[in-house]
C-alpha cells in the first residue's frame, strides 16, 4: 500500500508541475501580445510580472530572471535594449511615491518617469530601478542595488543608492554598435 501511496504522490506532483508550467506559458503569451516583446526574449523563470497601461518594449536576445516585476503607467514606457541579462527579483516602476513626502498629508506626491535600459546591460539579482532612470549601454548594475540616478554607458555601479564603482576597460561608447 505504501508503494502505491508514494506513486500517487509522485504522479500528482508531476500533474501539478505540468499545470504550473502551462499557466506560466499562457501568461507569457498574453504578455507578448499586450507589450512589444521581441520573440527572442526569454522569461528566465517563473512569476515574471509585467503590468500597467503604458508601453513595455524589450529587445532581442534579452532575458529577465524569475520573480521579477515591471510596472508601467499609462503614457510612460519601460524600454529594455537588446542583449541584456537581468537577474531574478528585478523590480522597476514608472510611478512611485516621492520619498520626501509627509505621508500624513494627502494627496501624496508621485515620482513618475520613463525607464530606459540600453543595449548589452547586465543587471544583478534584487535590483530596483526608480522612475525616470536611464541606464547606458554596456553597463553593469551590481546585485542588491537601488538605482535612483542615470547610469552612464560602460559604468559599473552598485550599492544603495547605486554609485559608480568604475568604468569598464573595454572600448568606448563611440565605437559601440
Amino acid at each position: 500500500m505504501e508503494k502505491y501511496k508514494n506513486l500517487i504522490i509522485k504522479v500528482l506532483a508531476l500533474i501539478y508541475r505540468y499545470l504550473n508550467i502551462s499557466n506560466e506559458l499562457y501568461e507569457q503569451k498574453k504578455l507578448r501580445k499586450k507589450y512589444n516583446i521581441d520573440p527572442t526574449f526569454i522569461f528566465n523563470g517563473e512569476k515574471i510580472l509585467m503590468y500597467g497601461d503604458g508601453d513595455i518594449i524589450i529587445g532581442e536576445n534579452t532575458y529577465i530572471g524569475r520573480h521579477s516585476s515591471i510596472q508601467v503607467t499609462k503614457g510612460y514606457q519601460v524600454r529594455i535594449g537588446k542583449n541584456c541579462k537581468i537577474g531574478s527579483c528585478f523590480k522597476i516602476w514608472t510611478q512611485t511615491s516621492n520619498v520626501d513626502n509627509d505621508f500624513n498629508i494627502f494627496p501624496i506626491e508621485e515620482k513618475i518617469g520613463n525607464i530606459i535600459i540600453g543595449n548589452a546591460v547586465w543587471i544583478g539579482a534584487n535590483v530596483v530601478i526608480s522612475p525616470g532612470v536611464t541606464v547606458g549601454d554596456n553597463s553593469i548594475i551590481g546585485a542588491n542595488s537601488v538605482v535612483t540616478k542615470d547610469v552612464p554607458p560602460y559604468a559599473i555601479v552598485g550599492g544603495v543608492p547605486a554609485k559608480i564603482i568604475r568604468f569598464k576597460k573595454i572600448g568606448s561608447f563611440e565605437n559601440y554598435k
